[in-house]
């Protein structure tokens, strides 16, 4: 169960690193995502191939990986919660890059309900 908990996490983090890189350029490499999450360029090859199997991405003739709709969906979520809580952390003093380590790791297991919550928590604190 740890194990299948652990490949939903990678698989999270490869498209929530795909949604950011193709923010900045519509053609995403395989190369620029192991340069940005630090990996081999053969461990991103394998884990392209997973993500495409499971409907997750598209690979074109030229090497271009794009998320499906399913895909987006899934970084979407994942980017929402990672600037929610990043932001969440540095509100409360934690240093900028803290925040962002612990962010990367509570984004991918914290349920809906709480984030739901701490998300409308903030928002009424704005207030």
């Amino acid at each position: 169960m740890a194990n299948k908990s652990r490949t939903q996490e990678s698989a999270e983090m490869y498209l929530e690193t795909i949604l950011r890189l193709s923010n900045d350029h519509p053609d995403v490499h395989s190369i620029e995502i192991a340069a940005e999450m630090g990996f081999s360029k053969p461990s991103v090859s394998v884990a392209i191939k997973n993500l495409k199997e499971q409907g997750l991405v598209t690979v074109d003739k030229y090497s271009h990986i794009s998320l499906t709709s399913e895909g987006r969906a899934i970084a979407e979520t994942i980017f929402e919660r990672h600037e929610l809580l990043t932001g969440f952390f540095e509100w409360l003093g934690v240093s900028h890059e803290t925040a962002e380590n612990d962010a990367c790791r509570i984004e991918h297991v914290i349920s809906d309900e709480s984030f739901q919550a701490l998300k409308a928590c903030l928002s009424r604190h704005k207030k």
